[in-house]
């Protein structure tokens, strides 16, 4: 399988991607979104109290005629109750800010938390879809990684990026009118900052975004080595190399930390600039406004507004800047999350493929070529034939493309070059899960699920009733020592069955196949880790399992084949001699 390019995915594109995703939560966006509305009107409010109390309690002005039209003229014409007016005003306004900012925060927890339970499925269940070979060149952390880590930057990118971004922009246009309103002079002195401050934040994203995705592909590697150790944990503590595995994790560790410091370094570094940026704006304006007010332009009450006002309108103007800055994580996640759900798998199914309940298990290869790398072939013109009911026997040594061989009847892999067929029809023209569904599959390692006997037997067909279960298990001669267990077949077999024996484990394998009652069986090696007591009880359940079923069987020793019809021996991706009465000659 080649390499496939790294796709790029602009900002606009991801934004994009993220508002469709979040299509089904539309109305809860929508209502944080007026929400936040409301804290523009509200910050508008902050300083009225503190101009009626400067310039009409203090001061002997009028207030602003929009200002009286609410006020009552009992209260306008008595200072002392105009001032209790001004104090309950600010309470009254901080009090609805507050409950403004808890409703906000309550909707935008269970909105995000959806999103990206939402988006974490969609990727969790598009993986599953994706081929051996994608799985077997990617591994499984950087996986893990992308669906448990970088899924939350949809909710951070529509939530806490888009809305805020939006709210923020609409605060700093209506701040800009207000303080226009009031004085333009001072208005257009606070705005000298902002284009300097817009290039800022440009420049920070595009020279930035490369390091946050190199610091999530570090964490990634931490996370591969702990996936990798604790599947190996055996081997790790059988060589006594604990401390070695320590020291990898925090060497890679060390290299995520230094990375994640040297970012927040330079986001600390963009914010005091802007910080810096518009405190300059500040001091002009301040400065200005004493120059008015010292000559009669403006009042005191009126310049200390416009400078409550630019608290409020640079604001905004920073919320702006640190969002677009502080979301480049959560584009960079965003990318490696697309990145995977755009992965597209080697082995699709065809728009109109064919149904197939029950397979008569017929089965040829024809001038079949496997390649994993598109490059180097491990299978080399593999043609033969079996009728319905054979059990094939497959022969040869290590790395001579056995088990690569029985992978292909399924479409775990798709061949190069070449065709299979079941009951004459290419595998290809099937459809997938269909095709699946015809085959029980019984491995060299069991693989047991960290639950129940009665769950891991019952995996093959959920819907099983416990009688179906039972018959299963006393047809793979697992009913006895589950029964001999504390609690029989509710008894909980551990991570990957460890709590099982190698033969037990092979064993509740084989109940599973014998409930799925497939019409092709393919054993890889059933016998090669067990004793001889163990493999004269697996190979009597496997007799029964064979029984009117397509088998191959693979295995190492000569003699597990002595039950099999014909026999196939291979040899470096070739079929070197075989016992087949017809083979298919290319």
């Amino acid at each position: 399988m080649s390499e496939k390019k790294e796709k790029k995915y602009s900002d606009i594109e991801i934004f994009r991607r993220a508002i469709m995703l979040s299509r089904p939560y539309w109305m809860h966006i929508i209502l944080i979104f007026l929400l936040g509305l409301l804290a523009t009107p509200l910050a508008l409010l902050v300083p009225v109290p503190l101009k009626i109390v400067v310039d009409s309690v203090i001061g002997a002005n009028p207030l602003p005629k929009l200002l009286s039209f609410f006020i009552p003229q009992a209260i306008l014409a008595d200072k002392a109750r105009l001032l209790l007016f001004a104090v309950f005003m600010q309470i009254a306004v901080v009090l609805l800010m507050q409950l403004q900012s808890l409703i906000s925060y309550v909707m935008q927890t269970y909105t995000g938390t959806r999103l990206t339970l939402s988006f974490r499925k969609r990727l969790f269940g598009h993986i599953q879809r994706l081929s051996f070979a994608f799985h077997d060149k990617r591994g499984t952390s950087d996986s893990i990684y992308r669906i448990q880590y970088d899924t939350p930057s949809l909710e951070y990118i529509s939530l806490y990026g888009m809305i805020p971004l939006v709210a923020s922009s609409l605060t700093l246009v209506v701040m800009v009118y207000v303080i226009m309103r009031i004085n333009i002079q001072l208005a257009l002195v606070a705005l000298t900052v902002t284009p300097i401050v817009a290039t800022m934040s440009r420049l920070y994203s595009v020279r930035m975004r490369p390091h946050y995705t190199r610091v999530k592909k570090t964490e990634s590697h931490v996370l591969g080595i702990i996936q990798e150790v604790m599947t190996a944990f055996r081997v790790v503590k059988a060589f006594g190399r604990e401390e070695t595995e320590e020291e990898r994790f925090e060497q890679q560790s060390h290299e995520a930390v230094g990375q994640r410091t040297w970012l927040s370094f330079a986001e600390g570094l963009f914010g005091l600039a802007t910080n810096v940026t518009t405190a300059v704006g500040t001091a002009l304006v301040l400065y200005i406004g004493v120059r008015n007010v010292q000559a009669g332009a403006i009042s005191l009450g009126t310049m200390l507004m416009v400078i409550s006002y630019l608290a409020q309108l640079y604001g905004p103007l920073n919320n702006v800047v640190t969002k677009v800055a502080g979301m480049q994580s959560s584009f960079a996640s965003a990318h490696r999350a697309f990145e995977l759900m755009d992965e597209v798998p080697d082995v699709v199914e065809k728009p109109h493929a064919r149904h197939i309940k029950r397979a008569r298990g017929d089965i040829a290869f024809k001038n079949v070529y496997f390649s994993y790398d598109g490059t180097n072939n491990v299978l080399h013109d593999i043609s033969f034939e079996v009728k319905a009911g054979t059990r094939v026997g497959i022969a040869g040594r290590t790395g001579a493309g056995k088990s690569t061989l029985v992978s292909l009847m399924p479409r775990f892999y798709d061949p190069s070059a070449g065709s299979i067929l079941i009951d004459g029809i290419d595998v290809r023209d099937y459809r997938l899960a269909e095709l699946r569904n015809q085959f029980s599959i019984v491995l060299q390692e069991p693989v047991l699920f960290a639950a129940s006997i009665r769950e891991n037997i019952a995996y093959a067909s959920p819907l099983a009733h416990e009688d179906q279960i039972i018959d299963a298990a006393r047809a793979a001669n697992a009913h006895d020592f589950i029964m001999g267990l504390p609690e029989k077949y509710e008894t909980l077999v551990g991570e990957r069955g460890m709590r099982l024996s190698g033969g037990e484990r092979q064993r509740i394998s084989l109940a599973r196949a014998f409930l799925k009652n497939a019409p092709i069986l393919l054993l890889d090696e059933p016998t090669s880790s067990v004793d001889n007591a163990t493999e004269s009880l697996i190979m009597d359940a496997m007799e029964r399992l064979m029984k009117n079923r397509t088998t191959f069987m693979i295995a190492h020793r000569l003699s597990t084949l002595d039950t099999c019809d014909i026999r196939l021996e291979m040899e470096e991706g070739k079929i070197i001699s075989n016992n087949i009465s017809s083979p298919i000659k290319g």
